[in-house]
C-alpha cells in the first residue's frame, strides 16, 4: 500500500526578533554591497513589526537614497527625525536628499542643523557658513 496523502509545503518561515534581528544584518551588509533595493525588501518586513525602530528606519532611508528614490528617502528622514531631532546624521542625509532633489534652500536648512548639531568637518563644510 502506498501512502497517497499529498505533501504540504513547509510552514512559512515565522518572523520572530531573532529573524528581524538577522534581516538587519543583513540589509546593513546589502546596503554595503551596493544593493539598496534588496536592503529595502529585507527592512520592509523588519519595520512593519517594529515601526517604533529608528534604526532600521534609518537603514532603509539609506538605501532609498542609494537606490535614488528620494522621496520615500525623504519620507523616512523625516520620521527619524520626528522622533530623534538631535541625529546629526539624519539631518546631513536629509539635506543630501533635498540637494539631489534639486531644493537647495531645504538642504542648506538641514546641513546647518547638522553642523550645530554635530561640528564634524564633512557637515561644517556642507553647511556653508560663511556665504
Amino acid at each position: 500500500m502506498s501512502d497517497t496523502t499529498p505533501q504540504l509545503p513547509p510552514p512559512p518561515r515565522s518572523a520572530s526578533p531573532e529573524t528581524h534581528v538577522i534581516d538587519y544584518r543583513a540589509a546593513e551588509q546589502l546596503l554595503a554591497a551596493r544593493d539598496p533595493r534588496g536592503a529595502v525588501k529585507l527592512l520592509d518586513s523588519v519595520i512593519a513589526a517594529h515601526p517604533e525602530n529608528t534604526a532600521a528606519r534609518l537603514l532603509r532611508a539609506r538605501a532609498f537614497f542609494a537606490a535614488a528614490q528620494l522621496r520615500p528617502a525623504e519620507l523616512e528622514f523625516e520620521i527619524v527625525l520626528e522622533r530623534e531631532p538631535d541625529n546629526a546624521f539624519a539631518h546631513f542625509a536629509l539635506a543630501r536628499t533635498h540637494e539631489r532633489a534639486g531644493r537647495p534652500d531645504q538642504a542648506r536648512k538641514h546641513f546647518r542643523l547638522a553642523a550645530a548639531l554635530d561640528p564634524q568637518p564633512d557637515y561644517l563644510a556642507a553647511a556653508r557658513f560663511e556665504k
